[in-house]
């Protein structure tokens, strides 16, 4: 018996190989490390597995993500593991669990994935899919790590965001053929799981285990200053009670398009100057 361990030497600010060392507590038997931002074709790898062996995933949810994108139409191995070496661990926190605890088998998590199609490109998604200021933080800490380490403050960008930066828009949000129209709209995310963002809880209803439908948070029709004083309670899920600047769209399919190109991030990917994205839950018909 042996256990592969796919590490991403990047995750964990740099310390993605320093992490995926600690596995060596877990497992006694042959082990053996890769670099997962080496691996260019992951069929041979998966071929090297016998019944029992582990795979294991170290790294960020954005790790985990791009992991099953790229193994699309390749058979999964029934142990497949992740062992968080992220900063955010929003898909640990997900399912009740912290980093740093023995790897756990997510191979019923990554079966029935949802996708989302953006400018014709369609791919799975792990937590899901930020539009708004959600998008704009990740874009703003993509320009701050590609000109300093130190770690990023996205709870910081997005107060200076709501409050000098970024301009809200205006939507329409299609949900399963209804058509809802919203005015300064400041998030519009679409949730495989409950978390995203290190710790936000859009829509505290949702659950990851229930492929049939997603769910969309609407954060709209509010000025700055009351935008600012609700956005910390949805650290707790809590914003849904205003329901004044706030709704929760549950569907199958959900289109939503912004009237100016916004940044958009998918499990933590920044994708630049988007206006409009669709989302679909697992379907067991789709091609």
């Amino acid at each position: 018996m042996k256990s592969i361990i796919l590490y991403n030497p990047k995750a964990n600010n740099g310390k993605g190989k320093e992490t995926a060392e600690k596995l060596r507590e877990f497992f006694k038997d042959e082990i053996v490390m890769t670099d997962i931002t080496a691996v260019k074709d992951y069929a041979p790898i998966l071929a090297e597995l016998s019944g029992g062996d582990n795979l294991v995933i170290c790294g960020g949810d954005g790790t985990l993500n791009r992991f099953i994108n790229d193994t699309e139409g390749l058979v999964l191995p029934d142990n497949l593991l992740f062992y968080s070496a992220g900063t955010g661990n929003d898909f640990l926190h997900d399912l009740g669990k912290e980093a740093g605890e023995p790897p756990i088998n997510v191979r019923k998590y990554v079966d029935h994935l949802p996708t989302v199609t953006i400018n014709g490109k369609t791919r799975k998604f792990i937590n899901g899919i930020g539009y708004g200021i959600d998008g704009y933080c990740c874009e703003v800490g993509d320009k701050l790590r590609e000109a300093s380490d130190k770690p990023i403050n996205y709870t910081s960008i997005a107060i200076k965001g709501l409050l000098f930066h970024y301009k809200p828009t205006n939507a329409v949000v299609t949900v399963d053929g209804v058509k809802k129209e919203y005015k300064k709209v400041w998030l519009a995310p679409t949730m495989n799981g409950r978390f995203y963002g290190g710790g936000m809880i859009p829509t505290p209803k949702q659950d990851r285990l229930n492929n049939e439908t997603v769910s969309t948070l609407v954060m709209y029709g509010s000025g700055k200053l009351k935008t600012l004083m609700v956005f910390p309670s949805i650290f707790k899920g809590e914003h849904v009670s205003h329901t004044e600047m706030t709704e929760v769209l549950t569907g199958k399919e959900v289109t939503v398009e912004f009237d100016r190109p916004t940044a958009l991030q998918i499990d933590g990917e920044t994708v630049l100057g988007v206006t409009k994205y669709t989302v679909k839950a697992y379907s067991p018909d789709a091609k």
